[in-house]
């Protein structure tokens, strides 16, 4: 027979008591980031299916379209590709593209660097997640 938490407690002294509630209070965090954290591992292979319909249209990665050029974006700050007529807002940003930065760049331009002009974004955390990971892998080549 299992007691209840509650009269488990009831029946411990208050030292014993006060320790096991600080114990599995400090361990919530713990059992929250395994649960939160469903995110499946990063896939450039998808990525790469996922740049050309969502980013082919306007961007490549070796040549300035109606977007800049995306070889070697990571480190490279933006508003910085030869050849591409930037806004103002990211030629002035000093944002340097990293996953963090690409992350938050794709979940929401505007709000990164406002005044930019790409209007579009990308909401799921897993596509952006494997969109980075594609652009993270063509910028070592």
């Amino acid at each position: 027979m299992v007691e209840s938490p509650q009269l488990l407690f009831a029946t411990m002294s208050p030292s014993v008591a006060s320790v096991t509630l600080r114990y599995s209070l400090l361990s919530l965090p713990f059992i929250a980031a395994a649960f939160l954290s469903t995110a499946k591992a990063a896939d450039a292979a998808r990525g790469a299916a996922l740049y050309e319909s969502k980013c082919g249209g306007c961007h490549a990665l070796d040549e300035n379209r109606y977007g800049p050029a995306h070889r070697g974006v990571f480190g490279r700050k933006a508003g910085s590709a030869a050849g591409y007529a930037y806004s103002s807002a990211v030629a002035a940003s000093g944002v340097v593209w990293s996953a963090e930065t690409l992350d938050r760049w794709l979940s929401d331009p505007e709000k990164l660097i406002p005044g930019q002009k790409m209007n579009v974004s990308v909401a799921a955390a897993q596509d952006r997640l494997d969109l980075i990971a594609y652009l993270q892998a063509q910028s070592r080549k």
